[in-house]
């Protein structure tokens, strides 16, 4: 399975964020463009859609996401091509991520399930906190969920993600609360 894109989730965010949004938070309701799912993101985000290759096939995967004081907030989206395994793709995601963000390891603590109303009950959607180090060597920590939601004969897998020195959980809890397929 080629996940070459993985990088490019972390510089489209960086991109979409510069300057994106005021300190304060915003609540809003954000449609991710030609899906069903709806976000909530505490400030205006920018939107950009780029086909990037994932579960080693071409996919428009959309990004939404700014910055709110010192949180950068984003998320994405895919609709995968029929037949793919929609598990092995948030696995590859996740690795991908980690990767990306240079996290060592997870917080022991800081995996668990992650099922929302109308999600697949797949064993790859799991919300998990860990550190891990900005592009320029900053420490930061980052609070992600991966899903998946059925879309015809299609899956639709979702990403969401806050980075921060300090996470606030009551912002992450809001942003993952509120993706609604």
């Amino acid at each position: 399975m080629q996940i070459h894109f993985l990088a490019l989730p972390a510089s489209l965010i960086l991109a979409l964020t510069l300057g994106a949004c005021s300190p304060d938070q915003n609540w809003r309701d954000v449609s991710l463009e030609g899906s069903p799912l709806k976000a909530q993101l505490p400030c205006k985000p920018d939107k950009t859609t780029r086909n990037v290759p994932l579960g080693g096939q071409p996919v428009d995967l959309q990004v939404v996401g700014c910055e709110s004081g010192t949180a950068m907030v984003a998320v994405m989206t895919a609709l995968l091509p029929a037949g793919a395994d929609a598990n092995t793709v948030l696995l590859g995601w996740q690795k991908a991520t980690l990767d990306n963000a240079r996290v060592q390891q997870p917080l022991a603590s800081g995996q668990q399930a992650w099922h929302r109303p109308g999600q697949l009950p797949l064993s790859a959607s799991v919300r998990l906190q860990a550190p891990g180090l900005r592009a320029n060597g900053e420490p930061v920590r980052m609070d992600a969920v991966w899903g998946a939601v059925a879309e015809g004969d299609r899956v639709r897998v979702v990403h969401a993600v806050v980075y921060d020195p300090k996470i606030q959980p009551e912002m992450a809890n809001t942003l993952f609360d509120g993706i609604k397929p």
